[in-house]
């Protein structure tokens, strides 16, 4: 069983719903970033996305766009990424991984390569934003063979077939965006969100999370009602843009701010 499948197994048996925050690897420094994993998961944090840095994140409002500059400044690869998931997983080898990121790093290292490093380095899902189902046939199989979860997105415009084909491809767990837009986008509406998720899981046994506009605890507690799962992106990095001249000072901010988040998702649950 895949470390994503037993996590939502076990998170929600106990009726809770999982926290999953993304930070962009190499953000501010590469030299803090596993630090950072570590206290997002003392924080409460139950899965991380941490995110390639690209040059041209499509997906991606100004402050992830920011933070994978500050992590480009430092040159950090995909290699660089699997090498700092390689480093948490001495320490935490129960905690699930996902790294986000765009499909221009995954095609220059072969996606042969990819799946194998990945894996070798503890890596136990990937969403390549850019790379939708149909184009994806290939790496899917390289990712399936070395026992790593395809993540996919569900956008608030999918029409019902588009999303009976999503499904059909991914595995560990759907990623819905909660808004039309960038991360960091503003308002969400939770009705909306919770129609479009009882429309996806008519087509999927898997767990579904939502992102993009999650902003604090009240926002976090609000969607988790009606959602396996809780992404936190753009609020997060933003808190550690504040810092990044001192990186040092970020572990305890970014683990005060997940246990802001749990304790409001727990108490609204």
């Amino acid at each position: 069983m895949s470390r994503i499948k037993q996590s939502f197994e076990t998170i929600l048996a106990e009726n809770k719903t999982a926290l999953i925050p993304f930070i962009t690897a190499g953000d501010p420094h590469p030299d803090f970033t596993v630090s950072y994993m570590h206290a997002l998961v003392e924080g409460g944090a139950d899965i991380l996305e941490l995110g390639v840095p690209f040059s041209d994140p499509m997906a991606d409002g100004p402050v992830i766009q920011h933070s994978s500059e500050r992590a480009l400044k430092h040159n950090v690869s995909l290699a660089d990424v699997m090498a700092m998931v390689r480093t948490f997983r001495k320490d935490n080898q129960t905690t699930p991984i996902i790294l986000m990121g765009y499909c221009n790093p995954i095609e220059i290292m072969g996606y042969d390569k990819v799946a194998k490093e990945a894996a070798e380095s503890g890596v136990d899902g990937i969403l390549t934003v850019d790379l939708p189902p149909e184009e994806a046939v290939e790496f899917n199989t390289k990712l399936n063979e070395a026992d790593i979860d395809p993540v996919f997105l569900v956008a608030p415009t999918s029409t019902e077939e588009r999303i009976k084909t999503i499904c059909s491809s991914a595995t560990g767990f759907i990623y819905y965006v909660a808004l039309k837009g960038v991360t960091g986008s503003s308002e969400l509406d939770t009705t909306g969100i919770k129609d479009k998720i009882d429309l996806i899981r008519k087509h999927t046994t898997i767990p579904v999370g939502v992102g993009f506009g999650i902003k604090d605890g009240a926002t976090a507690a609000s969607v988790s009602k009606v959602s396996d799962a809780v992404v936190v992106g753009s609020a997060l990095v933003s808190k550690m843009e504040a810092l990044k001249d001192q990186p040092e000072k970020i572990t305890d901010v970014v683990r005060s701010f997940m246990a802001e988040l749990r304790t409001a998702i727990d108490q609204d649950i």
